[in-house]
C-alpha cells in the first residue's frame, strides 16, 4: 500500500515538473518576439514601397507626427524590415517586420508602430545597428517616444 502511494506521489511530481516544463517555453519572452528578418533585404526596391507623397494626405494623416514618421520609415527601410513590431501585427494582418506597416495606412493609425519607426530612425542616427535598436525596442525603450513632437 505505501509503495503504491509513493509510486503515485512520484508520477504526480513527474507530471507536474513535465508541465511546468513545457509551459515554460510559451513564458520565456524569446519564444514571443514578433515577426522580423535577421538581416537587410537584398534589395529594397524588390519590396512594396513604404508610403510617400500625396499618399500621406487625407483621413488617415491628420496629424504632422504622421507624415513625419512615414517620412522617418522611408530613410531607414532596411532598418525597419530587421526590426519586429509590438503592436503583433504580424498575427493579426500578416505584416513580416516593422517594415509593412508602413507600406500600407497602419503605421499611420497605430503609436506602437509609429513610435518604433520613430525610434528605429532616431536610433539608425546615433549610429546603432539594427540587431542593437532590436534589442532596445524588445525592452520597450521606444515607448518614451512623444510622437507630438516628431
Amino acid at each position: 500500500m505505501k509503495r503504491m502511494v509513493m509510486v503515485r506521489w512520484v508520477a504526480a511530481i513527474a507530471m507536474s515538473i513535465l508541465t511546468v516544463g513545457s509551459y515554460a517555453q510559451w513564458m520565456n519572452p524569446a519564444f514571443d518576439v514578433p515577426a522580423y528578418h535577421p538581416s537587410a533585404p537584398l534589395k529594397v526596391s524588390a519590396l512594396p514601397p513604404i508610403l510617400s507623397g500625396k499618399q500621406l494626405t487625407g483621413p488617415n494623416f491628420r496629424y504632422p507626427w504622421q507624415v513625419h514618421v512615414y517620412e522617418k520609415a522611408a530613410r531607414v527601410s532596411s532598418v525597419l524590415y530587421q526590426l519586429p513590431c509590438y503592436c503583433r501585427c504580424d498575427r493579426e494582418l500578416g505584416h513580416t517586420s516593422l517594415r509593412s506597416c508602413f507600406e500600407g495606412l497602419h503605421g499611420s493609425e497605430c503609436s506602437t508602430c509609429a513610435k518604433e519607426g520613430a525610434y528605429a530612425y532616431e536610433q539608425t542616427k546615433l549610429g546603432k545597428t539594427p540587431a542593437q535598436i532590436r534589442a532596445a525596442i524588445e525592452r520597450g525603450e521606444f515607448q518614451k517616444v512623444n510622437l507630438e513632437n516628431e
